[in-house]
């Protein structure tokens, strides 16, 4: 494990801007060897959580990146009988369009800036119906903030989602920190679930 990553700075926007940084640099400096075995662990930890068991409709993100890989919980979740549902960029509102997936290699390609997402013919979902969300991001600290990598889409989901649908994180130990610059308005995730642990935010 690194040691902990603190932001500095006046300035919130640049504490954030060098903290995504620094974290980005050590998760992708993890072999590929080490991330595929931290993710298995993670995705095994999720899939035990009563919340995603109980959940009908989960929103799962696709691996970006060096991010630890995803796919192997969108199995879990169909294994499970569960409504699938993956987030698509509109560039235009500035929003994430949600739709349902009901397989992987049919229904999934390369997107906005690379990023893998629903294809077009994939049907909305309305944003009442979701129950659980992974949440992604770059870095988190134990309270359940959390830096993106800076489009703020998440940011602008996260509230407009039922209050009671868990939002729930999966990160390796390298991108937790001690403490993430944050405003009042921000919204904070449920938990984070590491390789290692599993760090439930208060409330």
């Amino acid at each position: 494990m690194s040691e902990p990553v603190t932001a500095q700075g006046a300035d919130p926007r640049e504490a954030k801007r060098l903290l995504r940084e620094r974290v980005s640099r050590a998760r992708d400096a993890l072999p590929a060897a080490i991330r595929a075995r931290f993710g298995r662990a993670i995705v095994a930890a999720l899939a035990a959580r009563e919340d995603f068991l109980q959940a009908r409709t989960v929103l799962l993100s696709l691996a970006f990146r060096s991010e630890w890989e995803t796919r192997p919980l969108f199995d879990a979740a169909s294994t499970h009988r569960k409504t699938v549902v993956a987030p698509r960029v509109n560039r235009k509102t500035r929003m994430l369009e949600l739709c349902s997936i009901g397989d992987l290699e049919r229904d999934v390609g390369r997107g906005y800036a690379g990023i893998h997402e629903p294809l077009p013919h994939c049907e909305s979902v309305e944003l009442a119906s979701i129950d659980w969300v992974l949440v992604p991001g770059v870095a988190f600290d134990p309270s359940g903030h959390r830096i993106g990598y800076g489009g703020g889409y998440y940011d602008r989901l996260l509230p407009v989602l039922r209050p009671d649908a868990r939002r729930i994180a999966g990160a390796f130990e390298v991108q937790i920190v001690e403490r993430i610059p944050a405003a009042p308005h921000d919204v904070r995730v449920d938990a984070i679930v590491t390789e290692a642990r599993t760090i439930a935010a208060p409330r």
